[in-house]
């Protein structure tokens, strides 16, 4: 096995403990304390640290080691879960019942960190496949790292629910310190040659910050790259409006088992999608197969809502957790050549927390809005009377039409992206850019 593929199978293993950590804690908080407020307010705090940390965490990945930044991540999860598994065994009779008790949130605060710091080995990932994989099959092993992602989804969904029924949050953090341990020692052995240069006696260093500035201007100076993060923020934005609506439109249709269930097999999706990426690629312009797949995954959305049907929502959802890994391949490829290797880190941090801040932005307005506004005019409102005729009636209706809408924007933004001065200016600079790691100290990839 080389080291790339060990490297996969370490972050495997890390991303099914730091995420089974995640769902669970959320799991086990409602049966805790039967608020939804808590539930979200954890899916929120995952989705702001993740958008305040991303510089931080891509500066760190750029100035150490990779090997070394994953390990660190696994140490400091390592050390939050302990701190979590003391206040979980020190707990004051009826602390973690009450959701507004501060010794509750403490909890939630160290375990989420915990999760958090685990978003290192996101950042560094990619840039490992720069250093490590030749230009022309990065795109495939783009899509490897797909499949992780989708194979930990997957396993995640499956085995938080019963560690929580099993053993509660005990449980889950005895299992999350020994994975976690076990991927830092697995790492400490494993040899990665990234090409570091040797610091020279006497020479002056440049500081190591997260240098916000300088990462700007990194983006600026590639034609079309601010365009290509902030449609991905665009897309994003209107994903937000899946995180919000998708489990209370599946749960009109289908009993909260068989919705469950059938969330579990359409994750597989991910692993088909990454192990098709990786023998076919994306093509020569990477660019262009994310816009189509865009268009694809929008154009479906117009449509997999359009009548009452869990088999039209379960194709649908299929198709679009089908096309998520090229999109991402997609853009981490277009990076890892427009990008110098020694600015990658904080480039895909830039990235990540500019991204990440749209979905729950969305999440957070469009529930209110379709409550109040949508579903009302879905139900005995104008929209009833105009469309109800052949679209249907009722909440779920109203839940549908915010489908269908976000669809058509999407695939009108789409259309004007693929046409658009900026996405021609990308696509010519990544067609005659050297490979990244031409500019960069270190060995090529080989």
């Amino acid at each position: 096995m080389t080291p790339f593929h060990q490297i996969l199978g370490n972050n495997l293993v890390a991303n099914i403990t730091n995420f089974t950590v995640w769902f669970a804690i959320t799991f086990w908080i409602f049966i805790e304390t039967q608020s939804v407020f808590a539930t979200g307010m954890i899916a929120g705090i995952y989705l702001v640290f993740t958008a305040a940390f991303g510089f931080w965490l891509g500066s760190i990945v750029d100035h150490n080691s990779k090997r070394i930044a994953m390990m660190g991540s696994s140490l400091v999860s390592f050390l939050f879960y302990v701190a979590a598994l003391v206040m979980l065994l020190a707990e004051p009779a009826g602390a973690f019942t009450d959701p507004f008790g501060p010794y509750l949130w403490v909890f939630v605060l160290l375990v989420m960190l915990g999760v958090i710091a685990g978003n290192v080995r996101s950042i560094a990932l990619p840039t490992l496949v720069t250093i490590m994989i030749a230009e022309d099959e990065r795109d495939k092993a783009n899509g490897l790292v797909g499949m992780v992602t989708g194979i930990g989804f997957l396993t995640t969904s499956v085995i938080s629910g019963f560690l929580v029924a099993w053993g509660g949050m005990w449980l889950v953090l005895i299992l999350a310190l020994a994975s976690t341990i076990l991927a830092f020692v697995h790492l400490g052995f494993l040899r990665v040659n990234e090409g570091r240069p040797v610091p020279v006696e006497g020479e002056i260093q440049p500081p190591r910050t997260v240098d916000i500035a300088g990462t700007i201007a990194i983006i600026a100076a590639v034609p079309g790259l601010f365009a290509l993060i902030f449609f991905a923020t665009f897309n994003n934005f209107l994903g937000g409006i899946f995180m919000a609506l998708l489990d209370a439109y599946g749960l009109s249709l289908v009993s909260v088992e068989v919705w469950g269930l059938l969330f579990g097999v359409l994750s597989t999706a991910f692993i088909v999608s990454g192990i098709v990426i990786s023998r076919t690629g994306l093509g020569k312009n990477p660019l262009r197969t994310l816009l189509l797949v865009n268009l694809i995954t929008w154009s479906v959305c117009c449509v997999f809502t359009l009548q009452s049907s869990i088999w039209l929502l379960t194709a649908g959802c299929f198709v679009w957790m089908f096309m998520a890994p090229y999109a991402e391949a997609a853009e981490h490829t277009t990076l890892q050549k427009v990008v110098p290797l020694e600015r990658q880190g904080r480039v895909f941090g830039f990235a990540q927390s500019v991204e990440q801040a749209a979905s729950p932005l969305t999440a957070f307005l469009i529930g209110p809005y379709t409550q109040f506004v949508v579903i009302p005019f879905m139900t005995d409102g104008q929209g009833a009377q105009t469309i109800g005729g052949w679209f249907g009636t009722g909440p779920d209706r109203g839940i549908a039409l915010v489908f269908t809408v976000a669809g058509l924007i999407g695939v009108l933004v789409t259309i004007l992206a693929l046409n658009s001065r900026p996405y021609k200016r990308l696509s010519a600079f990544y067609a005659g850019a050297p490979d990244s790691t031409e500019t960069a100290e270190g060995p090529k990839p080989a």
